[in-house]
């Protein structure tokens, strides 16, 4: 028989936002429990170096979420390794179920499931995901060491990851359907300042192709967005960085969401359209997607549930 557990507080997540949550809420003692989710740690856990944490000039990603983990059990939060997979928002108290059978009820619920990768949907693509196809250059950038390796974007994520690739290839060809890049000016100068990279212009991913026993990429086929012409580029590893969209599934037939899912809160708040429910980081911030910022809707996010459940009692 499934187990049902209850809680003042349901932390669904475990990136920034949802570690400061569990700080703050076990503070206002709570007694909060925090699924951690599909990713423990969140989107930090895949990069490297983090240049913006206040009060590190430099901190690996892993290594600032094992300390925020760390913080939020030592403040006495209790932190589960689950998913959640069906939420049910209609009544107080709430009903989490999660992927073990275990069921949590909750008179308040922070959602911090963040963002995922986005992906382009070519058969292709899909075919040789993992084989050669990535979303993430820290977790696989260590096996192109030497070889040439594409880079599909032209943001933020695009340019880091492209940076980083530098540390392995001989060469990283950066694709993009535009002549200009979107991420900010400082990592701009960096890669046009690096040898190893090189801007495809006006051009997108038609197709990836490679062998199949064994299954690998031998290179790309981009097509050029004016002239529709089609060529081939060798590459041994495609990175695909088009930025995240939000991991808003458990929520989005029920809280009012917008800009393809991101929650909807209040202005100056972090409630939702359904009153004892708050949402908190990437699930709901579509224009900072800050590290910094999430931990600081994390925090907005317990105080809010704090002054929510002091209403209820």
């Amino acid at each position: 028989m499934a187990e049902t557990r209850h809680t003042k507080v349901l932390i669904i997540g475990s990136g920034p936002a949802g570690y400061t949550a569990g700080v703050y809420a076990s503070r206002a003692m709570l007694e909060p429990i925090l699924v951690q989710g599909i990713e423990p740690g969140g989107q930090l856990t895949t990069t490297t170096e983090v240049e913006n944490w206040p009060g590190d000039t430099e901190v690996q990603g892993p290594d600032l979420m094992v300390r925020m983990e760390a913080h939020a059990r030592a403040m006495g939060c209790e932190i589960v390794t689950d998913i959640i997979t069906k939420l049910d928002l209609d009544q107080r108290p709430f009903v989490a179920q999660s992927d073990s059978g275990t069921v949590f009820t909750a008179d308040a619920v922070i959602l911090a499931t963040g963002a995922r990768a986005k992906w382009l949907g070519l058969d292709s693509e899909e075919k040789f995901k993992g084989f050669g196809v990535s979303a993430c250059a820290t977790c696989d950038g260590f096996f192109y060491r030497g070889q040439e390796i594409v880079v599909i974007g032209g943001g933020n994520t695009a340019v880091e990851e492209a940076l980083f690739l530098t540390n392995f290839a001989s060469k990283v060809t950066l694709i993009h359907r535009r002549d200009s890049l979107r991420a900010e000016k400082i990592l701009i100068d960096r890669l046009e300042k690096n040898p190893k990279i090189e801007p495809l212009w006006f051009h997108e991913l038609h197709e990836v192709f490679g062998t199949d026993a064994p299954l690998g990429v031998e290179g790309v086929r981009v097509k050029h967005t004016k002239t529709g012409e089609i060529r081939e580029i060798p590459a041994k590893g495609v990175f695909v960085a088009i930025g995240h969209a939000p991991a808003s599934e458990l929520v989005k037939d029920r809280l009012e969401t917008h800009m393809g899912g991101y929650v909807v809160t209040k202005p100056g708040s972090t409630e939702t359209s359904v009153p004892g429910v708050f949402a908190a980081g990437d699930l709901t911030d579509h224009k900072y997607r800050q590290a910094v910022t999430s931990a600081g809707m994390g925090c907005m996010a317990a105080l809010d549930a704090e002054r929510f459940l002091a209403g209820h009692d």
